[in-house]
């Protein structure tokens, strides 16, 4: 009974006031920043706004980290992006069911990882790679926000009529230009003044009431898309193409499993990341594989009520924690805050103009970036700029944009460099001892990288009597490393000399005799 009254102050119901007021809060956050990815991703509003709601909800019952939030979010929504187009280009309405089924896998893939506890190789991932990923998706966002500024709107006129409505056009892009940089004057401005109420949510209330007063003609939410009408519903995908549907079958899974398996894997980056910086500024501990399991399960709830797959938001878990928001009530309250907010000020919403949503992003954009890496760029070792600007490349330059592809090859890049610093760790020293025996001391790593440099170190040109090589303070690691000394002792042996090989540890010795076939003494 004291295990489970400890339990539920620890999780749920520590200072109940403070996580309640924090979820409000978070809630007004995460609304523009939902109904913006929605408008990345190219849904509706209300797939990610009940995209937000459902993560919220679930995550806070099945999450590994009380108090973190999680949402959709600029990573994801950008790899949905190619995946809703072409389902489009197959039909109404085939985008979004598309976008559910990969969501449905999404999550199944996140619940393998959490079983095969991924959470430990991805500890591994170098600062390289995380500085030039965050740099990507900063600029990714930012570009998506181009066409809401008028610019490269002619470029997707072959997307119809009824969409280019969206976009600011001729005489109104300069009012959403001055709406926009009002917005971020406001964004970071009122900062300075007061931290009471989120500033992105005062710039909001504040253009829409310009806009309401002023009767502007700009682009607004409601012409994203359709906004919730009330709570949401169970919705599967699955059916035939002419209904708006995909067949369940294997075709399908090959479509949707690039962007599934991409999303699964930056959307637990992105977790994993905001869940170090909570423990850090907690000082406390979570478990990731947990938590992977977690954001599975609330990737399949949101998905199959007609929601986006998210991922955990830095910005906001940092806000929530700030403002009080230690406990998983804080969580509930921001799912449940969100979605009482968005039926009771459905027609408000729709009102809001896009410039200052565009606003939002922007300085979301700017926050994203790791802008003191590029600010410290000339003191980073080349290595890792190398490795930070591969990360940014391939992601940038890849059709469309992925960023699970820019973080494999940053992780390759940094794989190689590291093994090339490693391999010359490696040495060999000769020398000769009373008996005249030429003796080789062989110290470092040895395995596939190392392989070049171990070899340079024997004179194989020269063929005493007897050699000792001495690898006491050496490991074997690989079928390389077997080679490269079975090689060593081949030649030297065709050269009509004695080789004694001393020094193997227990585990190089058992690998050399099952690879190698030869036994040595030790």
């Amino acid at each position: 009974m004291a295990d489970l009254k400890n339990y539920l102050s620890r999780n749920w119901f520590g200072d109940p006031k403070s996580n309640i007021l924090s979820g409000i809060v978070v809630a007004f956050a995460m609304i523009p920043e939902a109904i913006a990815f929605s408008g990345i991703a190219g849904v509706d509003p209300k797939v990610g706004l009940y995209g937000a709601f459902c993560l919220s909800i679930t995550i806070a019952l099945f999450g590994g980290r009380r108090g973190m939030i999680t949402s959709v979010t600029g990573s994801t929504a950008l790899l949905m992006t190619g995946l809703v187009a072409y389902g489009e280009s197959q039909g109404p309405g085939v985008g979004l069911s598309y976008l559910i089924a990969a969501g449905l896998l999404t999550g199944i893939l996140q619940i393998t990882w959490g079983y095969l506890r991924l959470a430990y190789q991805m500890r591994f991932v170098p600062s390289g790679v995380l500085s030039g990923f965050v740099n990507a998706l900063a600029l990714l966002i930012f570009q998506a926000q181009l066409p809401q500024l008028g610019i490269g709107v002619k470029e997707t006129s072959d997307l119809g009529i009824e969409n280019i409505s969206r976009y600011p056009v001729a005489g109104q892009i300069p009012t959403v230009w001055i709406l926009v940089i009002l917005g971020l004057i406001i964004i970071y401005g009122v900062p300075k003044i007061t931290k009471v109420i989120p500033s992105q949510l005062i710039a909001i209330i504040v253009i829409t009431l310009i806009s309401l007063l002023f009767k502007l003609d700009i682009p607004k939410v409601s012409d994203l898309g359709t906004l919730p009408n009330g709570f949401p519903s169970i919705s599967l995908p699955f059916g035939l193409i002419e209904n708006g549907k995909v067949p369940f079958n294997m075709n399908t899974l090959g479509i949707i499993l690039p962007t599934s398996l991409a999303i699964s894997l930056v959307g637990l980056m992105e977790t994993f990341l905001t869940q170090d910086i909570l423990d850090d500024a907690n000082d406390s501990s979570s478990n990731k594989n947990k938590e992977a399991r977690g954001q599975g399960i609330a990737n399949i709830v949101a998905s199959i009520f007609g929601g986006m797959a998210g991922c955990a938001l830095v910005g906001q878990s940092v806000m929530n924690s700030e403002n009080g928001g230690k406990t998983r009530l804080s969580t509930l309250s921001s799912g449940l805050s969100l979605l009482l907010m968005i039926l009771i000020f459905k027609s408000w919403i729709g009102s809001i103009p896009m410039a200052a949503l565009v606003a939002v992003m922007i300085t979301i954009s700017i926050s994203t970036a790791d802008i003191n890496g590029l600010r410290n760029i000339r003191k980073i070792p080349k290595s890792d700029i190398a490795v930070m600007v591969t990360t940014f490349s391939v992601t940038m330059l890849t059709k469309p944009h992925n960023l699970a592809l820019g973080v494999i090859a940053g992780v390759a890049l940094a794989a190689i460099l590291f093994s090339r610093k490693v391999a010359k760790v490696i040495s060999v020293k000769r020398s000769k001892n009373e008996q005249n025996k030429i003796i080789y001391r062989v110290k470092g790593q040895l395995f596939f990288v190392s392989k070049m440099y171990f070899l340079q170190g024997f004179d194989l040109y020269e063929h005493p009597e007897e050699i000792i090589i001495d690898m006491t303070s050496a490991h074997i690691w690989d079928q390389s490393g077997v080679v490269a000394l079975d090689q060593i002792i081949r030649k030297f042996k065709n050269g009509g000399s004695k080789v004694e090989i001393i020094g193997l540890n227990k585990e190089s010795l058992n690998l050399f005799e099952r690879l190698g076939g030869m036994e040595f003494n030790h």
